[in-house]
This record gives C-alpha cells, structure tokens and sequence, in this order.
C-alpha cells in the first residue's frame, strides 16, 4: 500500500518526505510514527501520514505528541471529519483492512477537507 499511495499522491504532485519503513521486515511501528510527529510538530510537513496494519497503533503513538491531532481513517466521512471537526494533521490507515481503492478516496478526502473552527475549536481548546 506505501508505494502505491506514494505513486499516486506524486502524480497529483505532492512533494513526499518518505520516513520509512523501506523493507518488508517486521518493525516496530512507533519509530515511525514518532518520526512523522516530530516532522508535523516541527512543521517541516504540513501533514502527515502512517499507515500500519489496523491504523490504530500508530495513531496511539503519535498522539502523545503536544500538537498532533492523529485520526485513525476507515472512510471518506472519518477522513472528512477529521480535518473539518479535529483539525487532525496526521492521517493514519490500516493497510491490512483497506483495499488500494478505498485508501486513495480516503486520502483524497482528507487533504481536501479544511478545518471548520468556530465550535470545533472551542472543543479542542479543552483538550490541548
């Protein structure tokens, strides 16, 4: 699913800064997602994404992180209010429980999803 969502998101000309994994060997997941976290908080992306096999492992991890709004996405809806609800500026998937299809349109969703504010703001004021 990496190298497909990579192909696809450079043919829409996104600039990716691909943190890893780059081997089919077992690894552990909160390296990367601390990586991405660190890149999003340092503002060095202006979003990022993870992908593991469920999506929810690495959105634990990188919400630990002051700052990182990380949303485990399963849809086009989840993906839409993510950004327009929580303002979240991380997107994680399950690879293992999407299909390629599925993973594009939620993709596409998300980065064209703005953040509503008003009261979705006043919400996560309380949890910042």
């Amino acid at each position: 699913a990496k190298k497909m969502l990579i192909k696809y998101l450079e043919d829409k000309d996104y600039l990716i800064v691909d943190v890893g994994t780059f081997s089919e060997q077992s690894c552990d997941y909160p390296d990367f997602a601390i990586e991405v976290s660190k890149k999003v908080t340092l503002n060095e992306v202006e979003f990022g994404i993870l992908l593991d096999a469920t999506g929810i492992p690495s959105a634990i991890t990188a919400n630990k992180f002051p700052g990182i709004r990380a949303a485990t996405c399963y849809n086009e809806f989840s993906a839409k209010s993510a950004r327009e609800h929580n303002n979240a500026n991380i997107m994680v998937l399950g690879a293992k429980t999407l299909g390629e299809e599925t993973i594009k349109s939620i993709v596409d969703k998300f980065l064209s999803s703005k953040f509503l504010g008003d009261r979705h703001q006043k919400r996560l004021d309380k949890i910042t």
